[in-house]
């Protein structure tokens, strides 16, 4: 009886002391990351069967376990991973919103400076004070439009770091995962099918930093180790093996950074960026193609339209010299890049074909071999949606040209054009000489002096047809009241004639026209209207413009652009696009930190309840302590009694 008593005592004293254990290593853990409350499990010892009944064994301990929920465990690491990929949106899209919405050194007021000189200009076109002005206002719109292309690509050029940084985090967690899954079967399998608990609770706590870099989904095998994947279901960890991430430039765009993985093969598979959700890395791939682009497109797209729009109107007018303007604005090219995985040496040269027609996506054609006719593939990146199929080039869509420079494509092969994407980073003046600003109407219409009648004749208007047949020489146009017609057009133009409701009449080279009080006149580009009552031999001028010393009437037509709907197909002013995408990143960037705040909330919720399960609550484990000394204490005694009685024994038998 004393040796079972004192068994049973060692026993209790075992427990005891496993318990006190397992209590100190909770309060030594309490602020441990990823620690898990252990517990020690403790059940009777097989009794012993006597004539009296069954006498207790006393108690072990069966095994240390975890105070852990897996599905909590599981949804933290998602909402975490929610909650860094909003929080790293919300970091890059703050950055642009503060930059656009700079209303003292924004694009909006520079462009307001640029119309501004031009008004100057059209008022003074004799001052060179005011056409040095007008030039440097456009320097100033220029190196703005530059600066502001110039900070996007910085951010881009930060983000294709941190995706490098970031690859190399997820190698060095999915190692430590594979390394962690072999640690923790060999473990269990020494330990008899024990869990090492603290193992496990390393492996889930890099698990949960994993999955603050990339959303990852978990899957336990039998044996207890995980499996690993990101993306649309690639394999990262597999039991004991880890692929490797990299860091590639995108075949389809070499100048940002794309994540392949290398399988555990040796095969390289890129990943399309909308496959990686979640974590930092997915919120800054999700900001670069959801905010970072379109803003950079939306910005090329301004420039180009506002370029092309004054270069058009001053290729219109004259000089100081007489001479027909040039261009004020370089403009760009549309960005094209073969796939870096092409099979063919197709190359593609774009160039814009309208840049009023612009959008501020992206496009990617596609090659398709269609019964032995290869089909270009249009589709638009912003939607997805087919612009249109083509059988050979050129082809033109949403204001871009595209042309076959040299090779031939394969089926398969697929081009990234990017219209708009350099439009603010290649802007620049390229009038420097305050003579050369095309300030005149390259034709001054009058009336003769002397004239007997009211009829009058309205200041030309040109437009591009003029190019191509600039006057040759001035024309005198003379009204005969018998006929009632006007003569002396040239002899080489056809006349256009649109009377006050619409309707229009084209006659014959060097034929006269029949005279209309309120019509409108056209030939080789040149329009003006006559009005009144011309007398019989009346006549009127419409004359080359050799000096514009003292026009501006065509600076005036190009600050009237300012008004005009030039942007977006004629949807917008130019003021109006850059307004319109200000709203649209300040909306984005409102809508993407309330959705942060929002997220670190039920985040912090989800923490709070999985701590309840999982975390250390000091004064509990203070009482624990208390409860197992005693305990200690009280199988102590039984073991000192047991003692005793075994020694009277001995003395009764001595």
């Amino acid at each position: 009886m004393s040796g079972s008593l004192f068994y049973t005592g060692l026993s209790g004293l075992s427990v005891a002391r496993t318990a006190l254990m397992t209590t100190a290593h909770n309060t030594a853990n309490v602020y441990t990351a990823g620690y898990s409350r252990q517990v020690a499990q403790v059940s009777t010892n097989a009794p012993l069967a006597t004539g009296s009944g069954y006498i207790g064994g006393g108690a072990r301990v069966t095994t240390v376990t975890r105070s852990y929920d897996a599905y909590l465990t599981a949804q933290l690491a998602g909402a975490q991973s929610n909650s860094a990929a909003l929080s790293a949106y919300s970091t890059q899209i703050n950055r642009i919103d503060t930059l656009l919405a700079d209303k003292t050194a924004g694009l909006s007021p520079l462009m307001q400076s640029f119309f501004t000189a031009v008004q100057g200009v059209a008022n003074t076109p004799a001052d060179s004070a005011a056409r040095q002005q007008l030039i440097s206002s456009a320097q100033s719109l220029a190196n703005k439009f530059r600066s502001t292309d110039q900070y996007l690509s910085d951010i881009n050029s930060s983000l294709n770091d941190q995706i490098a940084g970031s690859v190399d985090q997820i190698n060095t967690y999915s190692s430590k995962i594979a390394g962690l899954n072999q640690q923790i079967s060999m473990m269990t399998a020494v330990a008899g099918g024990q869990p090492p608990n603290d193992l496990l609770d390393q492996r889930d706590q890099i698990v949960s930093e994993l999955s603050q870099i990339v959303d990852v989904k978990v899957l336990q095998q039998d044996n207890g180790k995980y499996n690993v994947f990101i993306g649309t279901g690639q394999s990262l960890v597999v039991g004991d093996q880890a692929a490797t991430m990299k860091a590639v430039n995108s075949a389809a765009d070499p100048t940002r950074k794309a994540l392949a993985l290398v399988g555990i093969a040796g095969n390289v598979q890129e990943l399309a960026d909308k496959s990686i959700t979640g974590g930092s890395l997915g919120g800054i791939l999700s900001f670069r193609n959801e905010s970072l682009i379109p803003t950079q497109n939306a910005i090329g797209r301004l420039s180009m339209a506002l370029a092309s729009a004054v270069n058009d109107q001053q290729n219109l007018g004259v000089d100081l010299n007489g001479v027909l303007g040039q261009d004020f604005f370089t403009t760009a090219a549309p960005g094209v890049f073969s796939n870096a995985r092409n099979t063919g040496n197709l190359v593609v040269a774009g160039t814009i074909a309208d840049a009023g027609q612009l959008t501020t996506s992206d496009y990617t054609v596609q090659v398709k071999d269609v019964s032995g006719t290869l089909n270009y593939i249009v589709t638009r990146s912003a939607d997805n949606q087919a612009v249109g199929t083509y059988t050979s080039f050129p082809i033109t869509f949403d204001g871009v040209s595209l042309t076959a420079a040299s090779g031939t494509a394969q089926d398969g092969d697929t081009f990234l054009v990017q219209p708009t994407r350099y439009g603010a980073r290649d802007m620049d003046v390229l009038v420097k000489d305050p003579a050369k600003v095309a300030a005149a109407s390259p034709v001054i219409t009058g009336t003769t002096a002397g004239n007997q009648g009211s009829g009058a004749i309205t200041a030309a208007t040109v437009d591009s047809n003029y190019l191509a047949s600039p006057l040759a020489a001035n024309v005198t146009l003379s009204y005969d009241a018998t006929t009632n017609e006007l003569s002396g057009f040239p002899a080489t133009s056809a006349v256009t004639v649109t009377l006050p409701g619409g309707a229009s009449t084209t006659y014959a080279a060097g034929a006269p026209v029949p005279y209309t009080a309120g019509a409108s006149i056209g030939f080789d580009g040149i329009s003006f209207a006559m009005s009144g009552a011309p007398a019989q031999g009346d006549t009127f001028t419409v004359n080359r413009n050799s000096a514009g010393v003292s026009d501006g009437s065509n600076a005036l037509l190009v600050g009237a652009l300012q008004r005009k709907a030039l942007v977006g197909n004629g949807t917008t002013t130019f003021n109006g696009a850059y307004s319109q995408l200000v709203s649209e990143v300040g909306n984005k960037a409102m809508e993407i930190n309330t959705a942060s705040t929002t997220q670190e909330s039920v985040t912090g919720q989800i923490k709070a309840a999985q701590q309840s399960i999982s975390g250390v609550n000091q004064d509990e484990e203070t009482a624990n302590l208390l409860m197992y000394q005693q305990m200690y204490q009280a199988n102590a005694k039984v073991i000192q009694t047991a003692s005793t009685i075994f020694d009277a024994i001995l003395a009764i038998g001595a």
